[in-house]
């Protein structure tokens, strides 16, 4: 969480239109920036391709040696649809405490204060706007009443995928879809909504269709930006039969693969239904030295208002995690995460990309980009040693990032926080900090200016408090084992932590959800001071969506989404309420909100400027009283 301010870092992959020698004539391709390539510098440097001729060379010689006589590695994956150091150290008062931190304005618990998410529900303290499958609603919330005031049906909008950004007086709708019987390839859509009539919204026509996954979109201001990812192309394989033996198979198949084209290996964009064109242009692509997954990364950045006029920039690469403060985006391409199809599942593990079977050395590659308005550049790359788990194990401050990392080949069985450094065009490690959570995973991370908690968990729950204010010598502060483990921290101020999770015996067992506060006035010794335990049948959802999580500062209160599984295996969505008192003291009750496992997914309860809170079901949205 790059402190509770986000520190700025600096800027951008710079583009403009052009056309690629290399493609298919009348294809409008997006020019490559300027500042590629650089003199590689250090681990995983990503260099220029030569073209779509040598870039298409380069993916085949590396892949068709995967196919088998049932095509790639076996056979298809499937995605689940539904909807992403002590010498000389400081001292342990020199590490900030952190404040606190409350949703976005448009009413959305993020990662990175100042830099929005998608979500099913957005507001700007008079609109409400909800989606639900293809059906967008909009609500008068400056009442006393939530006002229903008009729904417009989104056809072709995917169900259970579909996630908006509120941007002035028009709603951005992204949605995705698998585009075969095997979900294999993906269809990510974007489209606008006018507005400006609330009663009457407009469907606007300057629809994007893009066929890759999307695995990250944000909005900075007025600028969106998407990150999309293709693994290995969906090719037209053939299997043995009783008139084709096995070796017959497999060559057939390899011809197949050295027969392919660029456009089957690089994600294409369709305009308002139009004809297809690439996303990137070939000479707008980079790549690892070493082979690094059969699939692409393409960062698509636009202002709001003018979609079709893009700055895209591609990595030959198969990555599934993205990282992006106000002004740095990093990929992590790391140990069994790398593409092949995506996992949309609503999880912990949503947006994840099943494994293209490249070769796992126990290291992660991390690529760094600077971002400027629509524009980003590539500045650098770098290895850490260990596997990075999600997003949320990586954060950047002053030009440095920090990433927790957890056990493979080139580690003990241990965790990690890593520090690198941007430093003549590459990432380099400057400090590490080991043996944390020995023999256990780490479930949750937070970071702040100078300081990060780190939750491992095995049997009890290690909850570290790590000393980053000399990002060279991480350092621990301190440990606290208790049973149980948080799944999500959020700063609530006054010293204060609270933690979402799991409850559990002295041996490991869970018995279901939990909410903690900490007290980490002191960093050398944290304490525990409360807990709230919800039972067995109940589980709290923050940790795999913290986007069902609010804080409101100003009534000390937090708001949790907890499921809860009926003996006869009904799913009902309750809203725990959570008020902290000035020692830490939980007092606590719940309300009722929805009911059904998809309609738990999507409940929602949004801030408003005026210290109202608005629960969004799946199907309604209301007042929240207590």
């Amino acid at each position: 969480m790059a402190a509770l301010a986000i520190a700025a870092l600096g800027a951008s992959f710079a583009a403009g239109a052009a056309w690629d020698d290399d493609g298919t004539p009348g294809r409008r391709i997006v020019a490559a920036p300027e500042r590629l390539p650089i003199i590689p510098q250090g681990p995983g440097t990503l260099v220029r391709v030569g073209g779509c001729a040598d870039l298409l060379d380069w993916y085949v010689d590396n892949t068709v040696d995967q196919v088998t006589p049932w095509g790639w590695n076996g056979g298809p994956y499937y995605a689940r649809s539904s909807l992403d150091l002590l010498a000389s150290a400081p001292s342990a008062e020199a590490a900030d405490r952190p404040g606190e931190q409350s949703s976005s304005e448009t009413g959305t618990n993020v990662q990175e204060y100042g830099v929005d998410e998608p979500d099913v529900v957005k507001t700007n303290g008079e609109l409400l706007v909800r989606i639900d499958g293809d059906d967008l609603t909009t609500y008068d919330v400056s009442g006393a009443k939530v006002v229903k005031l008009s729904t417009i049906d989104l056809p072709g909008t995917a169900d259970d995928s579909a996630e908006l950004l509120l941007i002035g007086d028009e709603v951005v709708v992204l949605s995705q879809e698998a585009q075969r019987w095997d979900q294999q390839t993906m269809r990510t859509t974007v489209r606008r909504v006018d507005l400006s009539n609330p009663e009457e919204p407009e469907l606007l026509d300057d629809e994007q269709s893009y066929d890759a996954a999307l695995i990250s979109a944000r909005q900075y201001g007025d600028t969106v930006r998407l990150v999309l990812s293709t693994g290995l192309p969906a090719l037209d394989f053939v299997q043995p039969n009783e008139k084709r033996s096995e070796r017959e198979a497999l060559k057939q198949n390899q011809d197949i693969v050295r027969d392919s084209e660029i456009e089957d290996w690089l994600p294409s964009v369709r305009e308002d239904g139009g004809d297809s064109e690439l996303a990137v242009g070939c000479d707008s692509m980079s790549r690892p030295e070493d082979f690094a997954g059969g699939g692409s990364v393409v960062v698509v950045g636009y202002d709001a208002a003018s979609p079709s006029e893009r700055s895209s920039l591609g990595v030959a690469t198969s990555s599934s995690i993205v990282y992006s403060s106000s002004d740095r985006l990093y990929l992590a391409t790391g140990p069994m995460w790398s593409t092949c199809c995506v996992i949309m599942d609503g999880g912990p593990w949503s947006g994840r990309i099943a494994p293209d079977f490249q070769e796992d050395d126990g290291t992660t590659a991390l690529h760094a980009f600077e971002l400027d308005g629509t524009d980003a550049t590539y500045i650098g790359s770098g290895e850490v040693e260990g596997a990075v788990r999600d997003r949320w194990s990586m954060d950047a401050v002053d030009g440095t990032l920090r990433v927790a990392v957890g056990a493979t080949s080139q580690t003990g069985n241990f965790n990690s926080v890593v520090t690198l450094q941007e430093e003549d065009g590459a990432l380099q490690e400057i400090g590490r900090l080991d043996r944390l959570g020995v023999n256990e995973q780490i479930k949750s991370v937070r970071w702040f200016d100078d300081l990060a908690f780190v939750v491992t968990f095995r049997q009890t729950d290690p909850l570290y408090a790590i000393d980053l204010s000399d990002p060279a010598k991480p350092r621990k502060l301190a440990e606290l084992k208790i049973p149980g483990f948080s799944e999500y921290l959020h700063p609530i101020g006054d010293d204060l932590m609270i933690g979402i999770g799991q409850d559990a015996t002295m041996t490991g067992m869970t018995r279901g959800g939990q909410a903690a506060v900490f007290d980490i006035s002191d960093l050398t010794d944290l304490r525990r001071v409360d807990t709230h335990g919800y039972g067995r049948n109940r589980q709290t959802l923050a940790g795999s969506d913290p986007r069902q999580f609010t804080w409101l500062p100003d009534r000390r209160t937090a708001l949790t989404v907890v499921s809860e599984w009926g003996r006869d295996g009904g799913a009902s969505g309750l809203v725990s309420v959570l008020e902290v008192g000035d020692d830490g003291e939980l007092t606590t009750r719940m309300l009722p909100g929805t009911y059904g496992y998809d309609d738990v997914a999507h409940l929602r309860t949004v801030p408003l400027p005026d210290g109202r809170v608005v629960l969004a079901t799946e199907d309604d949205a209301r007042f929240l009283t207590w």
